[in-house]
C-alpha cells in the first residue's frame, strides 16, 4: 500500500471510488458528494493553495482517498473520504486522516467535515479523532443531504 498525493492520472479513479462507495449505499443522490462538479478533474480542485488530496494505492489501484480544502477564514474542511470496501477495517482510513490533518494544522485553525449518520464507521472514525458534533452545518456548506457535522480545533 502506497499513500501520496493524488496526481492527474488519478482523476477518474478517484471519481469512480467516491461514487461506487456512495451508490453502495444509496447516497447516490443530489446534495452529496456524488454530484459534486468538481469530481471529473479533483487534481485541479485540490491544486488550489491551502488544498491537497491524497490517495492510498495497491498495485496502481486506488482504494482510498481524502481531501483537505479552504472552507472559511482560518476553517478548512475534510472532504471525500472513501475507502473501498474491501480494504476497511485495515487502519487505511486512519493514515489518510493523519496526513490530511497533519496538513490542515499546518495551514488552519479548525477542520470542518459533514457526513451521513448512516455512515456509522466515518461518524465513530471521526469521534476518536476528537472531531465534535455540531447542531447544524456551517453556513455556506452545499451538501444539503448530510444530517451529520463535525468541527476540530486543530490548534
Amino acid at each position: 500500500m502506497i499513500l501520496r498525493e493524488m496526481t492527474f492520472s488519478d482523476n477518474k479513479q478517484v471519481k469512480d471510488l467516491i461514487q461506487t462507495s456512495l451508490k453502495s449505499l444509496g447516497l447516490d443522490k443530489p446534495g452529496t458528494a456524488y454530484f459534486d462538479p468538481e469530481l471529473n478533474n479533483l487534481f485541479a480542485y485540490y491544486e488550489k493553495r491551502g488544498s491537497n488530496y491524497w490517495v492510498i494505492e495497491e498495485s496502481r489501484i486506488i482504494v482510498g482517498g481524502v481531501g483537505i480544502a479552504p472552507f472559511k477564514d482560518g476553517v478548512c474542511e475534510l472532504q471525500k473520504l472513501y475507502l473501498d470496501q474491501s480494504f476497511q477495517g485495515k487502519g487505511l482510513s486512519r493514515q489518510l486522516m493523519d496526513a490530511a490533518l497533519d496538513f490542515a494544522g499546518l495551514h488552519y485553525e479548525y477542520c470542518y467535515l459533514e457526513t451521513h449518520s448512516d455512515l456509522e464507521s466515518a461518524c465513530y472514525l471521526y469521534d476518536k479523532y476528537g472531531f465534535e458534533l455540531l447542531d447544524k452545518p456551517l453556513e455556506g456548506s452545499p451538501h444539503s443531504a448530510m444530517d451529520r457535522w463535525y468541527l476540530k480545533a486543530l490548534k
